[in-house]
């Protein structure tokens, strides 16, 4: 099959620039809309603000999608994968912006997700292989289902949980996306390529209404939406694209915000804490209620992302060796993030990571 070519690219940028314009157009409907985020106890910010911005992430997403099934002749999986895709989406989307509306309990929101994560799995959008670095493949059989739902489920919360600062979820986004773009059409990635770019604008969309004060919240119709696609992106990324990737390019690029959730969690749990309550004791969260400016802790995010970005355009050209030791760099880099945290929170005399007073927006 041939490949993108690089005359092709100034169309798909024009057409990336309408799918922004479009997220925008709808974010702006969405505010006047006024689907109110009434503050709380662990809210950052001070007054009540519009949420449900992410509309305009998902109708800007999802257009590119449809219109790449509809007339892309090499950024396309099979047909039945693709569909796949497209029902998941919009399962994940309708859902999460419904909690928006009505506010479901944690409960509700886990049920929905793992709904969503099942939509596509019957079509055969699975995880059946993983490739681990020095091991190589390995066949997950029965396992496939299982391991599948729980990278759905946990990348859709991971994006989520990121989503408590300005400019956060929605600026790494479009750092993941628009890197994953680029490397899979250096590598011949052409149905991730597009489907990336159509997500990296339709965040691009929403950012200026989000930074350097937000207008508008994302809301878990963008924050999940985001989580859910980056999650089934990987999988076709890595078995179905026209050239197969590492499933460990999304992995990678969003190592902050995984690294993040996955460190809250194991810290709760050792704490005895009950891991569904509310609570303000992720890494960025400690950190901008340390005394950084929350935009410059979304900043360093950003940051962090494109160093991902940066390493992700060598690690598929690496060794076994090689990719085992940028996996360990990044988990040391990111250690090393976790004490500078700490160590901030200390002299800020935050205690109990929890608790504390919000840092506001």
């Amino acid at each position: 099959m041939a490949p993108i070519t690089l005359a092709a690219l100034p169309a798909h940028l024009g057409f990336a620039l309408g799918l922004a314009a479009l997220s925008a157009a709808v974010v702006w409907l969405v505010i006047r809309a006024r689907i109110m985020d009434v503050p709380n106890a662990r809210s950052a910010h001070a007054r009540p603000t519009p949420k449900g911005g992410g509309l305009g992430v998902v109708v800007a997403t999802m257009t590119g999608l449809i219109v790449q099934y509809q007339v892309a002749t090499i950024a396309r999986i099979d047909d039945t994968y693709f569909v796949a895709v497209l029902i998941g989406a919009g399962a994940i989307a309708a859902v999460s912006f419904a909690d928006d509306v009505r506010d479901f309990s944690f409960r509700w929101k886990l049920a929905a997700q793992v709904f969503a994560a099942l939509v596509p799995m019957p079509f055969g959008l699975t995880l059946d292989t993983v490739s681990l670095p020095l091991v190589g493949p390995i066949a997950l059989g029965p396992l496939a289902w299982p391991v599948t739902l729980i990278w759905i489920v946990f990348l859709t919360n991971a994006m989520n949980f990121i989503d408590g600062l300005d400019g956060m979820c929605a600026g790494i986004a479009t750092v993941a996306a628009l890197f994953l773009a680029a490397i899979a059409i250096v590598n011949g990635g052409a149905f991730v390529y597009v489907a990336s770019l159509a997500l990296a604008a339709g965040c691009a969309g929403f950012l200026p209404f989000n930074v350097p004060r937000a207008r508008i919240f994302l809301g878990d119709v963008g924050s999940q939406f985001i989580g859910y696609l980056f999650a089934v992106l990987g999988i076709a990324a890595a078995r179905f694209d026209t050239a197969p990737l590492s499933m460990f390019l999304v992995p990678l690029l969003l190592a902050a915000p995984i690294f993040d959730v996955a460190f809250t969690l194991v810290r709760r749990a050792l704490n005895g804490e009950r891991l569904a309550d509310a609570h303000r004791g992720h890494l960025y969260q400690v950190l901008a209620r340390s005394g950084l400016p929350p935009l410059r802790v979304s900043a360093l995010h950003w940051a962090m992302t494109a160093a991902a970005g940066v390493a992700g355009f060598r690690f598929l050209t690496l060794s076994p060796t090689s990719k085992l030791g940028v996996v360990l760099g990044a988990l040391a880099l990111l250690s090393l993030y976790a004490a500078w945290v700490a160590a901030r929170a200390r002299r800020a005399g935050i205690t109990a990571w929890s608790g504390g007073a919000p840092a506001r927006r």
